[in-house]
């Protein structure tokens, strides 16, 4: 057996305490004391907690300062993002972010998500939230939809034009793609009625590749069954999508619930272990790339 690295979780969540169960299916958020216990399992040494702030996707809600107090307490566990909603401060495409950004920058954020707030990726709110990010040089994790209403996150078509569109008009933001609507766009066989589900089967490479070759500023963020079935599913083009783009593929869990299962970091370390991912692209992709991007690396 080679040794193993211990990991940076790009994506997880967690509460200090209990509140009210998810309604649809009775789970509460996992303490960090649980998540340690997963992080112990996988083999992870810390991971970054994404605030729930959005009301799209709020059953146990929490704050910026929230996350910030359990990184003081649990510093040797996480790291942190803080998280914005594009109607914050006057609720106008005029907001200045930045005055946000930067007072979560002083307090240790690392970037912004994950975002959940369902409206149009180029709606004129979202896109001046994009520009200070970008302008604050804070990478954003989004998550995306399909549609306005019914779902949680930014809203894109079939193909991700609206995606696309920010990460030509904002070069220098940092993007980390999320969720089943992008993963799915990873092969090039996928419909309105399949881009929100978890395909199966040979992967010949669609929209989602060809972003990754055209725009340096899209980032890809591994975690949830969505992520790890874009590289599990077909293991000669997840191989060869984790070489070609080593740089900019980051592990993660979205563990949320203490019964959560994560099958990437054992699929991971099989594959190191086979000889079938070389030691810099292992490296790179469980912990490596996530130290250069939190700007943390010893």
């Amino acid at each position: 057996m080679k040794g193993k690295i211990k990991k940076i979780d790009i994506h997880v969540h967690t509460r200090m305490k209990k509140g009210i169960a998810r309604p649809t299916n009775g789970a509460y958020y996992a303490s960090p004391l649980e998540i340690r216990e997963k992080y112990e399992q996988y083999g992870i040494e810390k991971g970054v907690i994404l605030p729930g702030i959005n009301n799209e996707f709020g059953f146990h809600m929490q704050s910026n300062e929230d996350a910030y107090e359990l990184v003081e307490k649990y510093s040797d566990t996480f790291y942190w993002f803080c998280n914005l909603h594009p109607r914050m401060g006057l609720n106008s495409p005029e907001t200045d972010f930045s005055y946000f950004l930067n007072y979560y920058k002083k307090l240790g954020a690392k970037g912004v998500g994950e975002t959940t707030c369902n409206l149009y990726f180029d709606d004129p709110l979202t896109m001046n939230m994009l520009y200070h990010c970008e302008q604050c040089e804070m990478p954003v994790t989004i998550h995306i939809a399909p549609q306005i209403g019914g779902f949680y996150g930014l809203v894109d078509d079939l193909g991700l034009p609206r995606l696309e569109k920010v990460l030509d008009t904002y070069p220098k933001l940092k993007i980390l793609g999320h969720s089943q609507f992008f993963w799915s766009e990873i092969g090039n066989d996928v419909t309105n009625k399949t881009r929100g589900l978890y395909p199966k089967g040979v992967v010949k490479p669609g929209r989602v590749v060809e972003l990754f070759e055209t725009y340096d500023n899209l980032l890809g963020d591994l975690s949830a069954g969505s992520g790890g079935n874009a590289i599990m599913r077909d293991e000669d083009f997840g191989l060869w999508f984790l070489e070609k783009f080593q740089d900019r593929l980051y592990f993660g869990t979205d563990i949320c619930a203490p019964f959560n299962h994560v099958e990437l970091p054992g699929w991971l370390d099989k594959k190191y272990d086979e000889g079938k991912i070389s030691k810099q692209v292992y490296e790179k992709v469980c912990r490596d790339n996530a130290l250069n991007l939190l700007k943390c690396f010893e």
